[in-house]
């Protein structure tokens, strides 16, 4: 029987996924298949670890968005087979993959027994780094966000702590001067609240940001908010919330397999939720099928 591989996040759902430990371990210890349990002490010791496993074994994630941002680039040199125990605040991928929500002996069950199959991969490139994402990146107003979500409250976890957030930076609102071209087609320029690309239907903790969006299609999705003030960007959050901001008409997404942004101010920047830095420039492309993963 192929050994499974368990890495946990401690720090995950604000500690959940740590207090999971003795059960986790209880459960190697039962299941019929060989299985290895590893608690990340840090995250370079986690890519060490990763990196160092069988080249293609399947290795279940006890964690979030975060969690899988982080690992995803051994994931990808070691050409390994994601499975994924949701423990974190946002939980978009685990969403796309129809794992949101299932109590984790579930979750491991799919693990142990699913057939992997293959989901795309987007890549964000600017003058100052490379890196993979597997739910979203963010440019704008929503990097903002995220930025605030992750040093919010840590007693309130989900979409509940994103809204505040958001609440948060509505009270300094800012847009960005952008220029974005589609597989060499210019799009939209002018003022922008933002402009990010989703390869999950969701980000934020559940926002249907994009819900026609496939993880499995060989293309990206480009979510683009034109010139909003604050009380516009206000009424347009129950919209998102239900689904219904694509029909505003400073609202569009387009499918792409390359996207390049450039702005003389700097944009702030985040992948799978996790804020990064800031750029002038970016050029994001997918990699099709790039990472087998477990799912519903």
């Amino acid at each position: 029987m192929q050994t499974l591989y368990l890495l946990i996040n401690p720090q995950a759902g604000g500690g959940r996924a740590g207090r999971l430990v003795p059960a986790l371990t209880q459960w190697a210890g039962a299941n019929p298949a060989p299985t290895v349990l590893h608690t990340a002490a840090g995250v370079p010791q986690a890519l060490h670890w990763l990196r160092s496993l069988p080249r293609g074994a399947t290795v279940a994630l006890v964690g979030g968005d975060g969690t899988i941002n982080q690992m995803l680039p051994a994931l990808l040199d070691n050409a390994l087979c994601m499975a994924l125990v949701p423990m974190g605040s946002g939980n978009d991928v685990a969403r796309a993959l129809g794992l949101a929500g299932l109590h984790w002996r579930d979750a491991l069950q799919w693990g142990t027994q699913a057939t992997p199959r293959s989901m795309d991969v987007g890549w964000l490139h600017t003058p100052g780094q490379s890196r993979p994402f597997l739910s979203s990146l963010t440019v704008g107003f929503d990097s903002a966000v995220g930025y605030k979500a992750l040093h919010g409250p840590r007693w309130l976890r989900g979409l509940p702590r994103y809204l505040l957030a958001t609440f948060r930076e509505l009270a300094a609102l800012q847009t960005w001067d952008m220029q974005v071209t589609l597989d060499a087609q210019p799009l939209y320029s002018g003022s922008t609240l933002f402009a990010s690309t989703l390869n999950t239907p969701s980000y934020g903790s559940g926002m249907p940001a994009v819900p026609h969006a496939r993880i499995d299609d060989g293309e990206l999705d480009a979510l683009i908010a034109g010139q909003f003030n604050t009380l516009q960007t206000l009424a347009m959050l129950p919209r998102l919330l239900l689904a219904r901001h694509l029909s505003h008409p400073r609202v569009q997404t387009r499918r792409f397999k390359t996207m390049e942004i450039s702005s003389p101010q700097a944009l702030p920047l985040a992948t799978d939720g996790e804020y990064i830095g800031e750029s002038c420039s970016l050029r994001v492309q997918v990699a099709p099928a790039a990472l087998r993963v477990v799912r519903k």
